[in-house]
């Protein structure tokens, strides 16, 4: 796997893509099916070979990338409908970056999930990628091994979506593609360290990327 900052950039968008769509299930329970398709589909490339190819292209991506750079600017930027930036987001991104690193000290829950999503990917072979039978399969292998370690995230939203069980589903599905893309993040060599000291850098990385969507 390639160590270049657009690769560690690739993989933060596929962090805060997944956490807004998390967000929005959980307020709304509306979400852009485009972007969940992608999320979903990187459970499903575990051999790529370069963080790009995880997610198919990066313009699929572009939520992330305006997600992140919303988060870590917290301000508008001219010629961008930016949201102002939301604290949920970035604590159910920053919690599963802390998940990550909980989950790389437990070799039996990796396989476990690895054999899960494999399954999965079975499933989805005989329905699509997004059928409500893939991602209730995708949201139990979650609630059996990520939700099990500590911190928990903790979902904040409407009663009624987060009730809801196929939202409840999604939300869960979502969480288990963030933890795949924090995985990622790592293996391109990212840390919580340049993520604080190199905030520019990504920021720019982030724009760049965006205007070629």
């Amino acid at each position: 796997m390639r160590h270049s900052d657009t690769d560690r950039c690739i993989a933060l968008a596929g962090i805060f893509q997944a956490v807004r769509l998390v967000r929005d299930v959980a307020t709304t329970g509306n979400y852009a099916s485009a972007d969940f398709e992608t999320c979903i589909q990187s459970l499903f490339r575990i051999d790529a070979a370069n963080a790009e190819e995880v997610y198919g292209d990066t313009a699929k991506l572009a939520t992330g990338f305006r997600t992140l750079m919303e988060q870590l600017a917290g301000k508008s930027h001219a010629g961008h409908n930016w949201q102002p930036r939301d604290i949920n987001i970035t604590k159910y991104a920053m919690g599963v970056l802390v998940l990550e690193r909980q989950l790389r000290k437990d070799p039996a829950m990796l396989k476990t999930i690895a054999d899960g999503i494999e399954r999965a990917q079975s499933q989805a072979a005989h329905f699509s990628i997004t059928h409500e039978n893939v991602i209730a399969n995708l949201a139990h292998l979650y609630t059996e091994t990520i939700s099990t370690l500590r911190p928990r995230i903790m979902v904040s939203g409407e009663h009624a979506h987060i009730a809801n069980p196929n939202h409840a589903n999604r939300i869960r599905a979502l969480l288990l593609a963030a933890i795949r893309a924090a995985v990622l993040w790592r293996q391109c060599g990212g840390s919580r360290w340049q993520l604080l000291l190199k905030r520019r850098a990504v920021l720019d990385e982030a724009n760049r990327l965006l205007e070629k969507c």
